[in-house]
Formats: C-alpha cells, structure tokens, sequence
C-alpha cells in the first residue's frame, strides 16, 4: 500500500525540481527526503524520479503519482474541514428516538431551536414505546426520550438527564358519582372497571401499577386500549375509569372529566437517555439544553 505522507514529499520534489529545495520547504533535510522518495519507489516497486543536471524530474510513474497525491491532498483537507464543522455542530446528523405524549410537549420546542443554532444539522426521528433507557451503545439512537423510576440504573456510555416530572390524573364519565370531588383517594377506585391504556404494558403502566398497590389493590382491567385518547373514548362511554399522564389529557374529550388522585400520587418521570459518545457535541448540548428548557416551560405552564 503506498503511504500518503511520501506521496506529498514526492508531490513537493516534483513541484520543485529539487530534492534540496523541497526539503527546505518542507523543514527536512536532503536526507530525509532521499529516503522517503526512495522508500515510496519500493512501495510502487518503479523508479519515480531521474536526475537532470544538477535537479530531478518524475518518470512517467512520478508524475501520476503527483498527481493522485495532489488529489489525496485535496480530499484531506476537505475532510479535515468537514471535520472541524461537524465538532463545531454546523453539520452533521442526529438521531433521536421520542414517544407521544413527550413528542407533542418537548420535541417541536426543542427542534425549532435547534434548527435556528445548528441550521446545518439534520436530525433523524423515529417514534417508540416509552420503555426503559435504551441501551443506545448498542443501537443507532444518540438521543432518546424514556420512563425511568427515580433513581434509574446506570447503562454504560449512556448519559441520563431528567427532564420532566409527569404526574397522573383520573379520567372519570362525566356522569361518575365521584366527578363532582376535585381530589380523590386512590384507595377509592379500588371496585372500579378500570380502562388500560398501554399496549403492550410498559413502564408507564407500572407506574399506574406500583401506586394502586401502595393503595392496597390491584386494579381490575376491563378494557385494553393503546392509546390515552382512545381510552378516553372508553371512559366517556361509562366503561370504567383510567389513570392517564397529565400530558396525555391536554386535550380531553367531551363526556369526561379529569381529576387529581392522591394517596399516593402516581407520577411518571421524563428522561433524556444520550450517548455519551455523542454528549459533549455541541449540537447534542443545544439539543438537551432546548428540551429542558421545553421541560420548564411544560411546569411552569401547569403552575
């Protein structure tokens, strides 16, 4: 294989007509680039160069070697430019993985400001189940939005960073008898048909999960549906009763209404899961620092 760097010495004698002045040029000395010359013409197994007088010239294999390392110099240092802008996040692409509700809430925000910072950067969506951190050393994902409990597991070169505490509302037919109470203890829907809205069950499910047990029951599923509106479609139909996070209610169908439950409170929470190879790039850091701030804005708004 013929090495790129003897490739430009010799661009460099050519160039020059002299050994000696290209060492100069180059801050070598003769020498030196006798033995480069002399070891790139072992690598192409051809002379490269002829003495004329006092200076050289190429033979016919010189010459096409200058000028392929001519265009190898060329690539390089458009490489090398293409390298620095993708550091300094003016290009490149990412590849972000969201669920839903956090989708509607945080993505849009969070894009548009990275568009207006990083106008060179192309970003790769992709929707997916809130499950638990990915393990996106293994997979093509820099940046995913997950459900993760309070203190969540670490995953190697993952970088974790919460974002948003979302606490669950009960979703009751208009007519229930409870729907005229602002507050009401989980405790007390423990007889009620409830109305699933997770399909598959994932970790947002267990959330739902975990506080009916610290209430002392397990709720009674009558109905599965995969989506928040769709079991609100359910609930206004009186076919029971659903705890639904509070970004999957803003928008609420009529026949419904929507309470606080206490005793405990479920409450699932929002992280960003980044690869930590990716992390410190400025572009991920803009993306992260939109999503917070979306996250704010989001609990300010509640507020």
């Amino acid at each position: 294989m013929l090495d790129v760097r003897r490739m430009q010495v010799l661009r460099a004698v050519v160039t020059t007509g002299s050994i000696t002045a290209a060492a100069t040029n180059l801050g070598y000395t003769p020498s030196a680039v006798s033995q480069q010359v002399a070891a790139l013409e072992r690598q192409a197994r051809t002379p490269l160069l002829e003495r004329v007088g006092r200076g050289v010239r190429p033979t016919a294999a010189g010459r096409l070697l200058t000028e392929h390392a001519e265009i190898v110099g060329q690539k390089v240092t458009e490489a090398e430019l293409a390298l620095a802008d993708l550091r300094e996040g003016r290009t490149g692409r990412l590849s972000m993985r969201y669920f839903v509700t956090a989708g509607q809430a945080l993505v849009p925000p969070a894009l548009a400001t990275l568009r207006d910072e990083h106008p060179g950067v192309r970003v790769d969506l992709k929707l997916v189940d809130p499950g638990p951190a990915p393990e996106l050393a293994q997979s093509d994902a820099d940046v995913a939005l997950c459900v993760l409990p309070a203190d969540p597991p670490s995953v190697p070169g993952v970088r974790i960073v919460h974002l948003l505490d979302d606490p669950y509302r009960l979703v009751l037919p208009r007519s229930h008898p409870l729907a005229e109470r602002r507050v009401i203890d989980l405790a007390e829907l423990a007889e009620e048909p409830w109305v699933g809205n997770e399909w598959p069950p994932g970790p947002c499910v267990q959330v739902v999960l975990d506080a009916c047990a610290a209430a002392g029951f397990t709720p009674g599923f009558a109905v599965e549906s995969e989506s928040y509106a769709c079991a609100q479609g359910f609930v206004a139909a009186g076919l029971g009763v659903s705890l639904v996070p509070l970004l999957g209610v803003e928008h609420r169908r009529p026949g419904v209404v929507v309470r606080r439950v206490r005793r405990p409170e479920p409450v699932r929470l929002i992280y960003a899961a980044v690869r930590e190879s990716v992390a410190d790039q400025p572009a991920v850091r803009c993306l992260l620092d939109a999503l917070t701030t979306a996250a704010k804005a989001v609990a300010a708004g509640r507020r």
